[in-house]
């Protein structure tokens, strides 16, 4: 389970201060490319995916949203709204310059804080997103409890990762991480390692029901996943409790 994850990087083992620093680095160095290198590793897809996931968040008016791990913003200008407070929450301050970039005159703010310590009160935010984002978390469960703390009692959170694709396409999936989206990497975003680590990661994260295990574990109720592109994404949702 995830728990293994707080001493890996990609399949290294290392310490979870060094895989903390090692991750930050890679965001930091392919901030500039990161949307261009998702667009053309995922065809485009992955704002399809986005967009299933900001529709499912329902934002209103009033409400305090943040968008986690949500570095330029692409999420967050889909949530964004005159009347609601739409914050992105990102560690790395490169992602969040490349955000504030593209973001001018939506109204988002930007704040730095990672999953596992966010700059929220108890019961603050009335939902919490995160798009390929939970995996980089130097301790997913913790960023879990952290999610589950700043929520409202009420409050949803939607969480869109990569997964564990139906077994027909599994081959195919694999030759094409593993053999093709570092050759990208080192083409496009010119951070080969970065990518080789981003597709690692990937096969190191919990599947459907183990991911919806530990939302349980961290409290939450009314669990539910949804696969996309034959289970290559999965939007994982949750709330927090009244009582």
């Amino acid at each position: 389970m995830t728990s293994l994850l707080s001493r890996t990087f990609g399949y290294e083992s290392v310490s979870p201060q060094e895989r903390e620093s090692r991750i930050r680095a890679v965001f930091n160095a392919v901030a500039p490319r990161y949307d261009l290198m998702n667009d053309v590793m995922s065809f485009g897809i992955h704002r399809l995916w986005k967009r299933v996931m900001a529709k499912a968040a329902q934002p209103r008016d009033g409400q305090l949203i943040v968008d986690l791990a949500g570095g330029t913003g692409d999420v967050a200008r889909l949530l964004a709204g005159a009347r609601r407070r739409v914050v992105v929450c990102d560690p790395s301050v490169e992602m969040m310059a490349v955000g504030r970039n593209r973001s001018q005159g939506t109204g988002l703010d930007f704040v730095e804080g990672k999953a596992e310590a966010m700059p929220f009160e108890t019961g603050s935010v009335d939902t919490i997103t995160i798009a390929f984002g939970l995996r980089n978390a130097t301790s997913p469960e913790e960023g879990l409890a952290e999610i589950f703390r700043v929520l409202k009692p009420g409050g949803r959170f939607l969480c869109l990762e990569f997964s564990r694709p139906w077994a027909l396409i599994r081959p195919f999936y694999d030759a094409y991480s593993f053999a093709v989206i570092p050759r990208l990497g080192a083409w496009i975003a010119r951070e080969p390692a970065a990518y080789s680590y981003l597709v690692e990661s990937i096969r190191r994260f919990p599947d459907q029901r183990e991911m919806a295990g530990l939302m349980g574990q961290a409290g939450f109720a009314g669990i539910s996943w949804r696969n996309l592109s034959a289970g290559i994404a999965c939007l994982h949702r949750g709330e927090k409790p009244i009582s």
